[in-house]
């Protein structure tokens, strides 16, 4: 309240405002101890709250004068003051007492008369303690006399705002009285809310002592709207006639979601034996209370009063805690030797001419270290402890959930802000583990309205019968995604069919209507369809949407149904096949392996048949003919020399083995080289794309431009709008320098179908953004959520995939251009087969050189052993030079086995050379060089 509406109100006041005199204190500020220290109590007396913090004040004030322990011979009085519910009477009434020189106001309980007061108390310096204005508002350095001997709204709050994010709820709808009292606990919950990522979708502001009919109407308005999460913040007295009005509407069933505030603990609390009527109001409410740890000092001070307070009603204990807290306050002032005395306010008596009594308004002129005192407390009192923190709240807030079911409350969980939810009493939680965070706690379950123990959604289609209208993009091209159609819905296609099928398996039914966007002409602008949504024209946007950042900031998006990206399409131009083609299944490093490996297998097979295959055998020109021809007539298979040993035949099974993997690679990579044309371009990526001066192609209504332009940097005077895959195709024909362009960027779907009808064209590099396509809600549209779900589950049950292959099969000529450029086969495709092979003839000589070994080993010894001793004069060199050892290899298999089996007695000596040098062995003065040792 501004300061002339604050004057206005005390000059009023001041005509009723008597003279009064301060009793049993003296203005010279005598130190003594007064006889009396009066206190004064503002609030309703007939109210919920006012019948019940009555009989509480009274007895606190009993329990404090029959205490020896505090006020030693002082007598606390308390002057109670009614203000019938009304700010204005309230104001009036609280000038009156202030008039009447109290040392502290117990109150008041209206949080708007406590806004108007605080100027007061502020200017006479009288602290105002309130036990039931929970406005966070007042605890600004705005009302530094105020102390708030409750708990802050912003507190119960939090609390709603836990609950909320627990049950993962988005959106709530406020229902509050718009007053002080209500305005700043809804703007305290939608601060909280927000901290959570949820909000509040619509505030809905009952006036203070609304009639029933106006209550009505706003509830039917709210009942038109999405949210089905209802947070009640309104006055006790008038409360109930909101339940009241809901339930004639229908809205305490099933779907609905009730949550209120601690005014309705405070009925309930205050009902004798609890109402019928009231518990039958708010059957599945879920109501805060504030939490009362149980206390021997409780059970001490309320057992003998049942009719004071039924469950310990929160605020008749802070009522209580009140006076004890300034009788607390109070002792410390006048034991440290304080004097309470008042003194006429200048800026009052200034006013000269007046005819109101305003000498009646005095100033407490100790009252800063009064208030000092009471900042200060620190006792257990029947509410808990009663400590102020430096932000001048209580320590320790805390609030029971209760939920409302048959004929009584029951306790669901607690909130405390030091531990979040929880159920567990805060008391007993250990302050050291600290955890705010609400994802692992289970509240109790909860009877919800319609007694449905399920939790419920929290929204619904605020249609009531109404289609939901769904923008739908007018293409003039790649109708495959979306077209008009003369059915019943009026378009048809992939995205509309994935839209129907994912709204089929929502548990609720949704009713559509299918609306047109663009002229026909070219394709729509997708930016500006989106905006649409924003701007709730359309309720959502379907279509192949993608999801690209500036259209996230204004929508939500579903998960994306298709998988989409940039990429590079370019004109390519045919490679004719020349005479050199048949080189080209292999690289020139293969081939040259292949003559290499083609001699060695030849060679081989020549040293391991050479000596037992006639047809190996010959003259040396003759040999190295047969090696050659039989090395490459293998590969045809046309080798006319037989082998006979095992080691030969074992080798060439291997070779021909590895023969007819070589054949079968080169005609099938011949075959495509002849059959499929390789197609090339002169664009090798972005970058070179970028970088050039070329024109560049995009799809009218597509974000590629704004891509283009925005991250890529490219003068838009090089970019050509181009509408369908004729433009497209005719313009990748002309080329940049006759009117086309070079290359085409646009999203992978629709390049898949234009490349799956003209072949001519290719995909340069890959995609080079990623994102997808998904359907548009507005912000915090639940039904986004759902969708998402409906799109995965459609995508694991295979149904995704069917409606592709219904709507998106072409002819695939796209794959096998982009696939045509067959590259020449190389060494590592067939290192392996080469591995094996030579493995094989590095066994077979090993194993056969160990057998030439051996027979030479033996027919040596026997050689000696038959030559007589006297004829070795002179004696030749052994067998043991090369050139001996290469003789032997050369002889024939045959001849050696003969000589082995001959016996030393015989009468001829088996020589080395026999088959080619008959004279050698007739005399021992021959040539020694032939003689076996």
């Amino acid at each position: 309240m501004s300061s002339a509406h604050f004057f206005a109100l005390l000059l009023c006041a001041c005509v009723l405002v008597s003279g009064t005199t301060a009793a049993n204190q003296n203005d010279t500020g005598d130190p003594a101890r007064p006889a009396e220290v009066r206190i004064g109590a503002l609030f309703t007396f007939d109210s919920v709250i006012g019948k019940a913090v009555m009989p509480a004040i009274e007895l606190a004030v009993a329990h404090v004068n029959a205490d020896p322990s505090i006020l030693r011979g002082t007598n606390l009085s308390v002057l109670m003051q009614d203000t019938n519910c009304s700010g204005f009477v309230g104001t009036i009434e609280a000038l009156q007492l202030l008039a009447k020189d109290v040392v502290a106001v117990l109150g008041p309980q209206s949080s708007a008369v406590a806004h108007v007061i605080c100027h007061a108390v502020n200017e006479l310096h009288v602290p105002l303690i309130s036990f039931a204005a929970t406005d966070p508002t007042l605890s600004s350095l705005e009302y530094p006399y105020f102390v708030r001997a409750t708990q802050s709204d912003y507190y119960q709050m939090g609390a709603i705002a836990s609950i909320i994010s627990q049950y993962q709820w988005k959106q709530v709808i406020a229902i509050y009285v718009d007053d002080d009292y209500g305005r700043g606990g809804i703007t305290a919950l939608g601060d909280l809310l927000a901290k959570r990522k949820c909000k509040i979708a619509y505030k809905a502001k009952l006036p203070p002592g609304a009639a029933n009919t106006t209550i009505e109407n706003i509830l039917m308005q709210v009942n038109e709207m999405e949210s089905r999460v209802y947070v009640i913040h309104v006055n006790p007295d008038s409360g109930l006639n909101v339940f009241s009005a809901a339930k004639s509407l229908g809205m305490m069933s099933s779907g609905y979601v009730w949550i209120a505030t601690d005014w309705l603990s405070a009925v309930i609390d205050s009902s004798v034996h609890g109402n019928p009527d009231v518990m039958e109001l708010t059957q599945g409410v879920l109501v805060l209370r504030q939490h009362v740890a149980d206390s021997e000092i409780r059970k001490a001070t309320f057992s003998k009063r049942n009719n004071l307070t039924r469950n310990g009603s929160a605020y008749s204990m802070r009522a209580y805690d009140s006076v004890w807290l300034v009788a607390h306050a109070v002792e410390r002032f006048l034991s440290e030797g304080n004097a309470i005395s008042f003194s006429a306010d200048p800026s009052l008596l200034a006013k000269k001419g007046s005819n109101l009594q305003l000498d009646s308004l005095r100033i407490f002129n100790n009252g800063n270290k009064l208030l000092e005192k009471v900042w200060s407390v620190n006792f257990s009192g029947v509410s808990g402890p009663i400590q102020f923190t430096l932000d001048r709240n209580l320590i320790y807030p805390a609030y029971d959930i209760l939920n409302v079911g048959g004929t009584g409350l029951r306790t669901v969980g607690y909130w405390s802000n030091f531990s979040g939810l929880s159920v567990v009493a805060p008391e007993n939680l250990n302050s050291s583990a600290l955890n705010f965070s609400t994802n692992n706690v289970q509240l109790c379950s909860v009877i919800w309205p319609g007694q449905i123990s399920e939790k419920p959604r929290g929204w619904v289609f605020s249609y009531h019968g109404k289609p939901m209208r769904i923008g739908v993009p007018l293409r003039t091209s790649y109708k495959e995604f979306v077209m008009q159609d003369n059915g019943a819905d009026g378009v048809k296609g992939f995205a509309v069919d994935v839209f129907k099928a994912a709204i089929s398996l929502l548990p609720y039914p949704v009713s559509c209507d299918f609306i047109l966007f663009g002229d026909g002409l070219k394709n729509p602008s997708y930016s500006d369809l989106v905006q649409k949504v924003s701007e709730n024209y359309f309720d959502a946007a379907i279509g192949d949407i993608a999801i690209v950042t500036n259209r996230t900031r204004l929508v939500d998006f579903t998960q994306p149904y298709i998988e989409s990206g940039l990429i590079i399409v370019a004109p390519a131009r045919e490679i004719e096949s020349n005479a050199w083609a048949f080189l080209k299944p292999f690289t020139f490093q293969m081939w040259c392996v292949l003559g290499v490996i083609f001699l060695f297998v030849g060679a081989v097979v020549w040293v391991l048949e050479h000596r037992t295959n006639t047809e190996f055998r010959g003259p040396p020109r003759q040999q190295i003919m047969t090696v050659c021809w039989f090395s490459f007539s293998t590969m045809f298979f046309a080798h006319r020399e037989n082998t006979v040993s095992a080691l030969g035949r074992f080798v060439l099974l291997i070779w021909l083995f590895v023969v007819l993997i070589i054949n079968s690679s080169y005609t099938a990579s011949l075959t495509s080289l002849l059959t499929v044309q390789e197609l090339t371009s002169g664009i090798q990526g972005l970058d070179n794309l970028i970088s050039s001066s070329s024109a560049i192609g995009y799809q009218v209504g597509s974000f590629s431009r704004n891509y283009l332009v925005n991250e890529l940097n490219i003068a838009e005077s090089r970019l050509v709008p181009l509408n369908s895959p004729s433009d497209y195709a005719r313009a990748l024909e002309l080329g940049s320098g006759n009117g086309g362009v070079a290359a085409i960027i646009d999203e992978l779907p629709y390049v898949d179908i234009f490349l799956s009808k003209y072949c001519k064209f290719k995909t340069v590099g890959q995609v080079f953004t990623k994102s997808g396509w998904g359907f548009a809600f507005p912000r915090d549209s639940p039904l986004a959520e759902d969708l998402s779900t409906a799109i995965l589950t459609l995508s694991e049950n295979g149904n995704l995939q069917r409606i592709h292959d219904e709507w998106l099969s072409g002819t695939e000529c796209s794959a096998d251009n982009n696939g045509a450029a067959s590259n020449s086969l190389s060494l590592s495709s067939f290192w392996g087969l080469f591995l094996i092979c030579g493995l094989a003839c590095l066994l077979a000589l090993v194993i056969f050189f160990l057998r030439i070994f051996c027979q030479y080993s033996r027919y040596s010894n026997q050689v000696e052993v038959q030559i007589p001793e006297p004829q070795i004069v002179n004696r030749p060199a052994r067998l043991t030079t090369i050139k001996s050892l290469i003789s032997f290899v050369d002889k024939k298999e045959e001849e050696v086995k003969n000589a082995l089996k001959k016996r030393p007695n015989g009468s001829q000596h088996p020589t080395i050379g026999d088959s080619q040098h008959p004279n050698i062995g007739s005399t021992a003065t021959e040539d020694q060089s032939t003689l076996p040792t």
